[in-house]
């Protein structure tokens, strides 16, 4: 059979894998602190029909080989974690990182997620969540009658509340940040939250805007960093290539029929 059948196969397949990361992109444009995923490809196994280097003569050898490759496959899907921008929101619980840095979540079963996602809440408690109510690590628990149009939290993640009869604002805590050795080794689990995985490396504390941390951003939050513009060009770029794969399939298939019609 024509080994081009499978290798157009595989470029379709391949760029099929492209244009389902390239939507879930643009489906997270509005998406705060996610960041957008590239597509890796690499070519397959090589048929090596004449080794290079074969003797030609006595006293020569072939300069160059025949490989036939066999197409080619999705490597990796990479997540880039380069800035998104910064929108104001004028809410008090909303905090953005700017720079370095991932918020410690912690997950019903005990384990911990970490996330870019600044878009915090209150629970009935007092208690910093986020919009699923997974806790915010430190624990950042404001007092009793507090005033949240009083909430301030600094570039350095001090938090700070005032309290009806009291001038003075009260401290409730500090935010940290959490940095990793290799963050495109983080495994994303849904609801803008990744975890830990040995590609990643153990989290690095830090205090924000120190040791390489990034700063907090009070009343901010950042938004996806996908460039919707560079988004429609790469799916343009794989439309293409799926239609430049089809017509591979196509003309091997016209070579077979003219091979079969060779016989009447």
């Amino acid at each position: 059979m024509v080994r081009s059948l499978w290798t157009g196969a595989s470029g379709m397949i391949g760029q099929q894998s492209n244009i389902d990361t390239i939507s879930n992109n643009l489906a997270n444009v509005n998406t705060s602190g996610f960041k957008k995923v590239r597509s890796d490809f690499e070519d397959l196994l090589y048929q090596t029909v004449k080794i290079a280097g074969t003797p030609a003569t006595e006293d020569t050898v072939t300069p160059v080989g025949i490989q036939m490759g066999h197409g080619v496959k999705v490597a990796a899907t990479q997540r880039m974690f380069t800035q998104g921008a910064l929108q104001s929101t004028e809410n008090v619980y909303d905090l953005a990182i700017q720079g370095e840095g991932f918020f410690r979540i912690q997950m019903y079963d005990g384990s911990y997620a970490y996330t870019r996602d600044g878009a915090f809440k209150v629970d009935s408690d007092g208690r910093l969540v986020t919009s699923n109510g997974y806790w915010v690590l430190p624990d950042i628990v404001m007092p009793e009658n507090f005033l949240p149009q009083t909430i301030n939290i600094t570039k350095t993640g001090r938090v700070t509340v005032k309290i009806p009869g009291s001038d003075d604002p009260v401290d409730v805590g500090q935010i940290e940040l959490y940095r990793f050795p290799n963050p495109v080794g983080l495994t994303a689990t849904g609801e803008n939250l990744y975890k830990v995985t040995q590609a990643s490396g153990e989290p690095i504390t830090g205090t924000p805007g120190f040791d390489g941390m990034g700063q907090t951003i009070h009343k901010f939050l950042e938004m996806s960093n996908v460039s919707v513009v560079r988004e429609m060009v790469d799916l343009i770029v794989a439309q293409r290539a799926y239609e430049f794969n089809s017509r591979t399939i196509q003309t091997s298939d016209n070579m077979l029929a003219t091979a079969t019609g060779l016989k009447r």
